[in-house]
């Protein structure tokens, strides 16, 4: 550092000068490793990368894919993974309900997380370093600061992906039940007829999507309805969900009417969700208390009384 100020002063020959041409520099420098950064992580998640490697290779589309990071996430699995047995069964199913189903999420989620823990405190270290008029005690809080953000920050976000994909099947939902009614009152099986609704939500609803078909392949390759259904659920995650399966298993078997059970069942979710609805239209008032209190009075009171105010002051000023 001091020997860049060095040239730098030796060229402009004004102190002044040359810090901005530093901080320009280092700016310059900053901003072309972000933009070599995002272009290198575009192409390597490029689709139509992927795209060209499927129609060169089609073959290596059955293959599991391999990120360039994996063999060093795999390197670091026996280190990194937890030693108790209920912690990596939780964050497993955790991952899988965020939408990860590799074998290699779990111990790739907790190599992350150790790079997390270890690189950024580092990295926040040796970026300090170039803020002039930071104390020690700074820099330790800092780098506090960022242990900590690599502790939390992995699970904070694959929570925020957990609510995100679950809202989504959520959404997804009543379309699926209500083409589950359709296909069944018209005759089709309950295969036929989830593969049918996976056909038609791929567009609207690809995560369902991708949960119904995943089901009817289980099906097909020789596992049970049941437990093909209640593996839908245990992926999933969502109370609805669990409900259909429950209800379908059921009627499977005591051979009850499928058809007429999701009537049922259709009918009952849609009451819940108007309940639910209503609850959250209820609550509405008392959350607008506080923005009202806040934001609107203030101005309105200020609209309504300043110029009274205004015209008092004025009236005690002349006599």
């Amino acid at each position: 550092m001091d020997y860049l100020m060095g040239l730098i002063d030796s060229v402009i020959r004004d102190r002044q000068l040359a810090q901005l041409a530093f901080v320009a520099l280092m700016a310059i420098t900053v901003f072309c490793l972000a933009l070599a950064g995002m272009y290198l992580m575009s192409t390597m998640f490029s689709p139509v990368r992927s795209r060209l490697h499927t129609v060169i290779a089609p073959d290596a589309e059955d293959k599991p894919r391999r990120g360039p990071l994996t063999p060093l996430f795999r390197a670091m699995s026996p280190y990194v993974l937890p030693k108790k047995e209920k912690e990596r069964s939780r964050t497993h199913q955790r991952l899988i309900h965020a939408g990860f189903r590799n074998d290699n999420a779990l111990s790739n989620f907790y190599a992350i997380k150790t790079l997390l823990i270890l690189g950024l405190p580092l990295m926040v270290f040796f970026g300090l370093r170039w803020i002039p008029g930071l104390t020690t005690m700074q820099v330790v809080q800092a780098v506090a600061a960022a242990v900590l953000v690599g502790a939390i920050g992995p699970n904070y976000v694959l929570g925020k992906m957990i609510e995100r994909r679950k809202r989504r099947l959520y959404n997804g939902f009543p379309d699926a039940l209500d083409l589950l009614v359709v296909c069944t009152e018209a005759g089709y099986g309950l295969k036929p007829a989830l593969q049918r609704v996976a056909d038609e939500l791929v567009v609207g609803h690809p995560e369902l999507s991708d949960e119904l078909a995943l089901v009817n392949t289980e099906i097909r390759a020789g596992v049970d309805k049941v437990d093909a259904l209640k593996n839908l659920a245990d992926r999933t995650g969502l109370e609805e969900i669990s409900g259909l399966v429950t209800l379908l298993s059921q009627s499977l078997r005591f051979g009850t009417s499928t058809a007429e059970s999701l009537r049922i069942y259709s009918e009952e979710f849609r009451d819940k969700r108007m309940q639910r609805a209503e609850e959250a239209a209820g609550t509405i008032s008392t959350k607008m208390v506080f923005p009202l209190v806040l934001c609107m009075f203030p101005a309105f009171f200020v609209v309504a009384i300043g110029p009274a105010i205004v015209g008092l002051l004025d009236h005690f000023k002349v006599y």
